[in-house]
């Protein structure tokens, strides 16, 4: 009887749970939609769209090729003078220059988090239109707390993962609606109430992106 008792009751869920699912299905279909869903920039505008935005937003933009890479990302480094500098777990083979040492994101304890120079990651999409960057944090995209702790963030972003407009880059990302999900929009900043910006609060204060063409 038991059984039998369980049963029934798992049946019923599953009916009201399918039923809630129809219903809100339904709802989403009766919404409007008559805002822009897709872009209408060409490729090299689309691009040149996005490293104007990030830059308007204090993010330092470089160009690459998918061969220099590595030592764009050496040459970045040494710039700033990062020595101490965190990789993400899982970056694609080759995307690190050989001769500098990392340490991996899986040996960083919270104190190399908040004392390291500087992490190096990829990203899943970008927005050009606001000049977004998305991390899902796969592979190569660090946990959150890599992308919110260190002062530096220097992210990879290949020229076929920009996308025009937000709905866009939302529709990208359906198969990952229940992944942690972060947004950046330019180094970390916000501003007290008498407007005094402040940099660094809730991330990096320096955002460096490397565009590979």
């Amino acid at each position: 009887m038991p059984e039998t008792r369980e049963e029934i009751l798992a049946r019923i869920r599953s009916a009201l749970r399918d039923a809630g699912d129809r219903e809100v299905a339904a709802e989403r279909a009766a919404i409007a939609r008559g805002y822009i869903r897709s872009g209408h920039l060409g490729p090299e505008a689309r691009l040149h769209l996005f490293m104007d935005r990030l830059r308007d937003y204090d993010a330092h933009v470089v160009e690459t090729s998918a061969d220099s890479l590595p030592r764009t990302i050496a040459a970045l480094l040494a710039e700033h003078n990062q020595k101490k500098v965190i990789a993400a777990a899982g970056l694609p083979e080759g995307l690190l220059p050989g001769e500098l040492s990392f340490i991996p994101e899986k040996q960083a304890d919270i104190q190399d988090l908040n004392d390291c120079d500087g992490i190096v990651t990829i990203c899943t999409s970008a927005i050009a239109a606001t000049g977004t960057i998305v991390l899902t944090h796969g592979p190569g995209e660090g946990r959150r707390r890599l992308t919110l702790l260190p002062d530096r963030h220097l992210c990879v972003v290949r020229a076929e993962q920009v996308v025009e407009t937000v709905p866009e880059a939302i529709e990208r990302l359906g198969g990952l609606a229940t992944h942690p999900l972060t947004f950046i929009s330019g180094p970390s900043a916000t501003a007290d109430i008498e407007m005094t910006r402040i940099r660094g609060v809730h991330g990096p204060r320096f955002l460096e992106v490397v565009l590979v063409r």
